[in-house]
């Protein structure tokens, strides 16, 4: 098997199993070993999986990207990274999909800043960066691993929404209500007003993307975001 279908075993294990043990193999499981030891093996399956994605990745020979790119997709991908970073800040606080004690049947809060562009912010995030990255490294091993980040993030936020309708019927279908799967789907269909949640989530994010752009440069030895152009 040649390196590149190693990578593409790898990501859908990766994926694969992460769908497996998220849906229709967390109940049996946990009700045989018990909430804990269940995340314990997801954990490991996750980075057992995760790590194989990594190293297969590393093993493809280099390769000969499938278009030209030059400066113009270099801004493009900036660009998007640098929502991705703020959706993906603003996520970490306030949101109902992160694991935490069950919401019962309370009313759902009203959704503020990245909330209000869509219910799954960090899922989003996550699927810019691949659309990013495999704008400008379009290698057939780049875009095996991006499209498998894309992947777990979109097709893993659609299933959590199934999920969450039959663990929280009332909570979650309320908040799907005033929220959408899609950015900005609520907005423009009027269901919600955006209503900004704070500078912490924008400064946040900013300084995310100043961060990680700048890191491309000492860890992958290639230069990204505005370092390209003003020099890190």
């Amino acid at each position: 098997m040649s390196p590149l279908c190693w990578e593409v075993a790898a990501g859908a294990a990766f994926v694969g199993s992460h769908f497996l043990l998220s849906h229709p193999l967390r109940a049996p499981i946990v009700g045989a070993i018990g909430e804990m030891p269940f995340q314990g093996v997801y954990s490991l399956v996750a980075l057992a999986t995760f790590g194989w994605l990594a190293l297969a990745f590393r093993a493809v020979p280099a390769e000969t990207p499938l278009w030209a790119v030059g400066d113009g997709l270099w801004i493009v991908g900036t660009l998007i990274m640098l929502p991705a970073s703020v959706l993906f800040l603003g996520s970490l606080r306030g949101n109902p999909a992160l694991p935490g004690p069950p919401r019962g049947t309370a009313a759902p809060p009203e959704p503020r800043g990245v909330f209000s562009v869509t219910r799954h912010p960090m899922m989003w995030g996550f699927a810019l960066w691949g659309v990013a990255h495999i704008l400008v490294m379009p290698t057939p091993a780049n875009i095996v691993l991006a499209t498998t980040i894309i992947l777990l993030a979109l097709v893993g936020a659609a299933l959590q929404d199934r999920k969450k309708e039959k663990l929280q019927p009332e909570t979650w279908r309320a908040w799907e209500q005033h929220t959408s799967y899609w950015p900005l789907g609520a907005i423009l269909s009027g269901r919600v007003k955006f209503t900004p949640a704070g500078v912490v989530p924008v400064i946040g994010g900013i300084a995310l993307w100043l961060a990680a752009t700048w890191a491309h440069l000492p860890l992958a030895g290639v230069p990204a975001g505005i370092w390209r152009w003003i020099g890190g």
